[in-house]
């Protein structure tokens, strides 16, 4: 990342694509707006993004949408727009792989420490192992990668997003000790749990589907209720 991290802002507002692009290149970074998935693809072909604002209600394609396709090829940090009461979506944003969300309307200056803090915990303060003393960490049939950053099963590669892999990594990293919600979230997202923030339970129930994972009794990823989470089988480190 540059010391002007290049942000991609996809919304079909004008005026908050005006707001933003003034706002956020005040603040030292460079914008790219684009109001649709078309353009925002256009541009994803000519130049390297360091974070995507994407707003969930699109014309054509959507926000949820766009998030999985991407998480199919990219860890892009992804902060998501989303209209208060949608609670379902989000929960389903945040399962695609979104890093944050803000709900509208929102204070630019909010979305600003968001997005600071999206790019600290991805480029410089991120708690996964370091790739040059572990190289992978093997658990079950499961080996995650951390040089390359990815999954590796039985039928192959499985694609994580850039929370996924940082919450995972941060578990296996744990060894068999039990790693708190809050621990999670200050690792995670740079700040102290909300009692009604259920982000880390969302992602928690995304990994165990992607591990195939029991969510009545999981064996790989255990519940320690009242405190957090611990992994359950062994883990290796190579």
């Amino acid at each position: 990342m540059t010391d002007h991290p290049n942000l991609l802002i996809v919304d079909d507002d004008r005026e908050i694509r005006s707001l933003l692009s003034r706002y956020l290149e005040r603040e030292g970074f460079r914008v790219t707006a684009v109001p649709d998935a078309d353009q925002m693809r256009r541009v994803m072909r000519y130049s390297r993004f360091d974070l995507m604002v994407l707003d969930l209600m699109l014309p054509g394609e959507d926000g949820l949408s766009i998030c999985r396709e991407l998480r199919t090829h990219s860890q892009l940090p992804v902060i998501m727009l989303t209209a208060r009461g949608e609670d379902a979506e989000r929960i389903i944003g945040l399962e695609l792989g979104a890093d944050d969300y803000l709900p509208k309307p929102f204070n630019p200056r909010e979305l600003l420490v968001r997005i600071r803090a999206v790019l600290r915990r991805s480029a410089h303060a991120s708690p996964e192992p370091d790739p040059r003393a572990v190289r992978a960490l093997r658990f079950g049939q499961w080996r995650l990668d951390t040089t390359r950053r990815t999954l590796e099963g039985e039928a192959g590669d499985v694609p994580l997003s850039g929370a996924e892999y940082r919450l995972l990594a941060v578990l296996l990293s744990a060894g068999n000790r039990v790693v708190t919600r809050a621990q999670l979230a200050e690792l995670l997202h740079g700040r102290d749990p909300d009692p009604f923030d259920r982000s880390i339970d969302v992602r928690v129930s995304r990994l165990r589907q992607i591990l195939g994972d029991d969510a009545r009794a999981p064996r790989i990823i255990k519940t320690v209720y009242g405190q957090g989470y611990v992994i359950g089988v062994p883990v290796q480190t190579e």
